[in-house]
């Protein structure tokens, strides 16, 4: 990438993308399919932001791209908020062809284990919990209290620890992610050390759970392979999860369309998660590739190692994909916010039934609540990968202690989506 060209970057780790991410994606769109933006203070990436394009490189089989950063994560400074993202292990994530398929069969044979009853029971449960340190208040931030709690909270229980190593786990992951070097470092140990346990504990007795199922399938990982996978399953699932309940919640509390239907089920939380992801997809812009040799792709000469990134919520959004009057796709499973091809989310069944738990109980729990204000005054981080509110404040009727924790409803209700197998 030459500096003439950097001139020329769109900048998407700014205030003002936060506040206006599709003026950035038109700005790169006038460049072509494929853009140059500034992820970060000096970190340059191509952007694609063309539906066709995206699916051209998610679906490419032909081995010219490779998943693996190494060679150009160096570049990108160690308090980068980009850097946790693009920091390569030997996991699925930064693996290409054969290692991928092998170590990518794990996590979906395993996740297929998941009865989706068992994962919603286990999300309510916790998100009970949650509700329960709050509801008497009054007030709440549904970011901070809630939607980044409650995915950690699950994913602890599934991948077979008890509820009390789960405050290790948040306490840890909240610390990797920061831009501070010092908790950044202490998170890292952190985390080591719960992995290491979670290890350690199924490996002497195994369980109904997802550490268990990557310990015992036959593809025989070692002690080091199964926790780089646990490491990357929970990272990657951590903050999409928690951002899509988020942004679901913002939606749902601002769109008469949900909230007049939330109480007699005619229009599911299933619309609104579907909403989000065309719309407003948490996970911004990911799947990182890079290009073995030279290629000219979708009129865009990129050299050999150059990363190239995709823009969900630039993609999804695009004015060429058949957006209908009503704002809705014809095909409303068809966004591109799990990605696709041979790296597309192997988890995203889950992932929903653990999002339309939490809003059910949220909004069964706390049936007044309300945004505090209007969702379009709403301020997000500025961040080029996620797109996130900082805080969803809002109020509600408190409740005594002893209506903070609802009976247990039934495991499903018209409406809810169901993951499959």
């Amino acid at each position: 990438m030459t500096t003439a060209s950097q001139l020329n970057a769109v900048a998407l780790y700014t205030a003002e993308h936060a506040a206006d991410p599709q003026r950035s994606f038109a700005r790169l769109r006038q460049q072509g399919p494929v853009g140059l933006a500034e992820i970060d203070h000096g970190v340059y990436a191509w952007v694609v932001t063309d539906y066709r394009a995206a699916l051209d490189l998610l679906r490419d089989r032909t081995g010219l791209w490779t998943k693996d950063t190494r060679g150009w994560m160096e570049r990108v400074p160690d308090d980068s908020p980009v850097k946790p993202m693009i920091q390569w292990r030997p996991s699925s994530f930064f693996a290409d062809g054969e290692e991928h398929a092998h170590l990518r069969r794990v996590i979906t044979d395993s996740f297929a284990l998941l009865d989706p009853r068992h994962v919603r029971d286990t999300t309510l449960r916790h998100a009970d919990t949650l509700l329960a340190e709050f509801s008497h208040a009054g007030r709440a931030d549904l970011v901070g209290q809630y939607a980044r709690r409650l995915p950690l909270l699950v994913l602890n229980s599934l991948f077979g620890m008890p509820d009390t190593a789960a405050a290790q786990l948040i306490g840890a992951v909240e610390a990797v992610t920061s831009t501070d070097l010092v908790s950044k470092a202490q998170g890292e140990e952190s985390l080591t050390a719960y992995l290491g346990t979670a290890y350690q504990a199924k490996a002497a007795q195994r369980g109904q759970d997802l550490t268990s199922w990557f310990i015992d399938h036959p593809n025989g990982l070692s002690a080091d392979g199964v926790i780089n996978q646990i490491l990357i399953t929970q990272g990657a699932a951590w903050e999409t999860l928690a951002g899509l309940i988020a942004n679901t919640a913002a939606r749902i509390l601002s769109d008469e369309r949900y909230r007049g239907t939330l109480t007699t089920g005619n229009l599911p939380i299933g619309h609104a998660i579907d909403d989000v992801l065309w719309q407003d997809p948490p996970l911004a812009m990911y799947s990182l590739h890079r290009p073995r040799q030279p290629v000219r792709f979708h009129g865009r000469d990129i050299n050999p190692g150059e990363p190239v990134f995709v823009a969900y919520a630039a993609i999804n959004t695009c004015p060429y994909t058949g957006q209908s009057d009503e704002g809705f796709r014809s095909d409303r499973k068809a966004h591109l916010a799990f990605a696709a091809g041979p790296h597309e989310c192997p988890a995203q069944s889950v992932a929903l039934v653990v999002v339309a738990a939490a809003i059910e109980r949220l909004t069964a729990t706390l049936p007044d609540i309300e945004l505090d204000v209007p969702a379009e005054q709403l301020t997000y981080r500025p961040d080029a990968i996620y797109r996130i509110p900082k805080a969803l404040p809002c109020h509600f009727t408190p409740l005594a202690p002893a209506q903070s924790t609802p009976a247990r409803r039934a495991h499903s209700q018209p409406g809810q989506p169901v993951a499959g197998r």
